[in-house]
């Protein structure tokens, strides 16, 4: 019975691809386990059970990390856990497996990395969690009318918490279409009166430096960072808009004030010590 042969981790990644649709070997690995070898060794198990299903995506030269999806019986522990009937989901396999072709995908892996990047961190440092994770699909559905942010998050670190709303730049918008956006995320700060964090993540140091040209002097709490090396978006790497320096940790963008309501609890990922 395929029930007996799941754990709470893998439940919890069904329902992750389910919130975010597509996740690579190593984001899982960091979401959830010591080693990419142990989630490699699971996530075949998780395949053959077709809880999850796969591909490859085509690359010019070499070839790309194994991408997963949910699969049929995935979806069926999903809808069981969360108390519905599979089709009330709206899952479909093919659609799942079409974005091994959509133009939207390297997108969204960048975005879930991001955000696999945090929840990684949080299991390193003592005092840390990822406590909100929110795709863009939930974000539309929330503040589509407004603003339509790439992620939303919640950080804590010690007794610090940030909330934040993430902006994955490719560069591949002009700088002025970035700048633009602010005018909603101002609306959206004045109509609830809580200043969240506006967060960029630029893909080059090269990038940043002209997307903070752009930003000028924002009406909004702004911070930028480009990926160097290993750097974690939970370390000091963070640049408010207005700032010359030293970088700040993500924590340290936390601004005093009282949560929004209505808030769930965030999807730590629990590992259960099985491969």
């Amino acid at each position: 019975m395929l029930s007996s042969r799941l754990t709470d981790r893998d439940r919890r990644i069904a329902a992750l691809l389910f919130d975010h649709q597509v996740l690579t070997t190593a984001q899982i690995a960091q979401l959830g386990f010591d080693s990419e070898g142990a989630a490699r060794h699971r996530l075949v198990i998780l395949h053959r059970l077709r809880v999850l299903d796969r591909f490859r995506p085509q690359r010019p030269a070499g070839s790309a990390p194994f991408h997963y999806v949910l699969d049929e019986m995935g979806a069926a522990v999903v809808a069981a856990a969360r108390g519905v009937e599979p089709s009330e989901l709206g899952f479909r396999r093919e659609r799942a497996l079409a974005l091994a072709h959509s133009p939207l995908l390297a997108h969204l892996v960048g975005v879930n990395g991001f955000f696999a990047a945090l929840a990684g961190a949080a299991r390193r440092i003592p005092g840390a969690a990822l406590v909100e994770w929110w795709a863009e699909r939930r974000c539309a559905a929330q503040w589509g009318g407004v603003v339509r942010p790439d992620g939303y998050g919640r950080w804590a670190e010690g007794d610090s918490e940030v909330d934040f709303f993430l902006e994955y730049d490719r560069g591949t918008e002009t700088t002025t279409r970035v700048e633009a956006k602010l005018a909603g995320y101002a609306e959206l700060a004045a109509a609830t009166r809580i200043a969240t964090p506006m967060l960029i993540w630029a893909p080059t140091p090269a990038r940043e430096t002209s997307l903070r040209r752009a930003l000028g002097r924002p009406p909004v709490p702004v911070a930028t960072a480009a990926p160097t090396g290993a750097a974690s978006p939970a370390g000091p790497v963070w640049l408010p808009a207005e700032s010359r320096g030293p970088r700040l940790r993500l924590a340290q963008l936390a601004i005093p004030r009282d949560r929004p309501p209505g808030f769930l609890p965030g999807p730590g990922l629990p590992s259960d010590g099985r491969p």
